[in-house]
């Protein structure tokens, strides 16, 4: 069976021909042409993936994806753009995107990444209803909940993903490139400072002092590593 997409675009021409190629390609596609539709039709689920433009009326594609996450949406959530610049695309993922692409777009690119995405909500944690523990840090994975003695640690779905990820294999050295591999779902992907700017991410919201990190430790030249003192 097709994975079911949301495409949430208020262009109609990109709107169809989108919807049309994906079709085309075996998803089961519904379009929403404005933030308030598109939020309404992802808040009931039943989606794999959603294409959200960043653009659209009453409002944006920032707004409705912190809207999801907030009511604890985890779908994956691929955001275009028209903006090329960095600080747009920052946020974009700040707000709990899982990817981006700027307009003008490949066709193959776009497949491509909702493949890497599919790919990676696809895989089955291995932590399991494990709760772990690391000085005043508390990380509950079945239930998506970080908290700092007893107080919500608010993360984005990638940055829990990525902590999973580091939790999963604490005391190893992760290239950045395994990152993406493991963690964006990427098999090839060009230089790109995607992993650096989460861990700086998580480093604000979860080590004592960010700039003297305890728990996620630079290798230089190698790439990160994840040595807590779990309890």
């Amino acid at each position: 069976m097709g994975k079911r997409v949301l495409l949430v675009e208020d262009e109609l021409g990109l709107r169809t021909t989108l919807g049309d190629r994906l079709k085309r390609e075996g998803y089961h596609v519904e379009a929403a042409c404005d933030g308030t539709i598109g939020f309404t039709r992802a808040s009931a689920g039943g989606y794999d993936v959603i294409i959200l433009d960043l653009t659209l009326p009453d409002q944006d594609g920032l707004e409705v994806c912190r809207g999801l996450r907030q009511r604890g949406v985890q779908t994956p959530v691929l955001m275009l753009t028209a903006r090329g610049r960095t600080s747009d695309k920052v946020e974009g993922l700040r707000m709990g995107a899982d990817d981006y692409l700027a307009k003008p777009f490949e066709m193959a690119e776009l497949l491509a990444r909702l493949e890497a995405l599919l790919r990676r909500a696809a895989q089955p944690a291995h932590t399991g209803d494990s709760v772990f523990r690391f000085g005043s840090l508390r990380v509950d994975f079945p239930k998506t909940e970080v908290t700092r003695d007893g107080a919500p640690v608010l993360l984005s779905a990638k940055e829990f993903q990525l902590l999973r990820y580091f939790v999963e294999h604490r005391g190893e050295t992760l290239s950045r490139e395994r990152l993406l591999s493991e963690v964006w779902g990427y098999s090839t992907m060009p230089s790109t400072r995607t992993v650096d700017v989460h861990v700086a991410w998580l480093r604000r919201k979860l080590e004592r002092n960010p700039r003297q990190p305890e728990l996620i430790i630079t290798v230089h030249g190698l790439g990160y590593k994840f040595t807590p003192p779990l309890t």
